[in-house]
């Protein structure tokens, strides 16, 4: 019943918003490059505005990122082994694929993981500061992660654990870095 949801979901998505515009935009927003300047703005910021922390907090960036990365590619993906929408047999002929689709595993999505990852630590961090930052970061993540499934490369069960794990790990990375006093 879970699995016939979610592809319920995945298609109303992949299919049932299919426009010119998001066909245009979408892609892009999984593009790491495209978000270079909103990475170089963090680090400059981090680094300008709070010295010797900046780094800490640019290293808690990378190591919630990296931690997030590693255990959806390397751990949950492997053991899940769940196919992609846009490589399953039984259901790839009603799959919008926008991108190329891949061939790794889809269970959990990386890209929601990591950015969930990214998004929560640097709430944890910059959220006291300024409380349009929490909005504004969970915005972004989530676009990312839609957009895995606007695309055809994710189901919505994927992004939504991708989500909780980077979140989860996201989150332990800060708590950590707050009890060493490192942010």
């Amino acid at each position: 019943m879970l699995e016939s949801l979610d592809q319920t979901v995945f298609y109303w998505i992949n299919t049932g918003w299919s426009s010119p515009l998001l066909d245009a935009c979408l892609p892009w927003l999984r593009e790491k490059w495209f978000w270079a300047p909103l990475y170089l703005f963090v680090a400059a910021f981090s680094l300008m505005n709070f010295g010797r922390r900046g780094r800490y907090i640019l290293l808690g960036l990378a190591l919630a990122a990296g931690l997030s990365d590693f255990t959806s590619s390397s751990i949950v993906k492997p053991t899940v082994q769940r196919l992609r929408p846009c490589n399953d047999p039984q259901f790839r002929e009603q799959v919008i694929t926008r991108v190329p689709c891949g061939s790794g595993y889809s269970f959990t999505s990386s890209h929601a993981a990591n950015h969930f990852a990214a998004a929560v630590f640097l709430i944890g961090v910059f959220g006291g500061c300024a409380r349009w930052v929490r909005p504004v970061l969970i915005a972004w993540a989530s676009s990312v992660a839609l957009a895995q499934v606007y695309v055809g490369v994710h189901y919505p069960l994927d992004i939504t654990a991708g989500a909780l794990l980077g979140s989860l790990l996201g989150w332990s990375v800060f708590a950590m870095g707050r009890r060493w006093k490192a942010f």
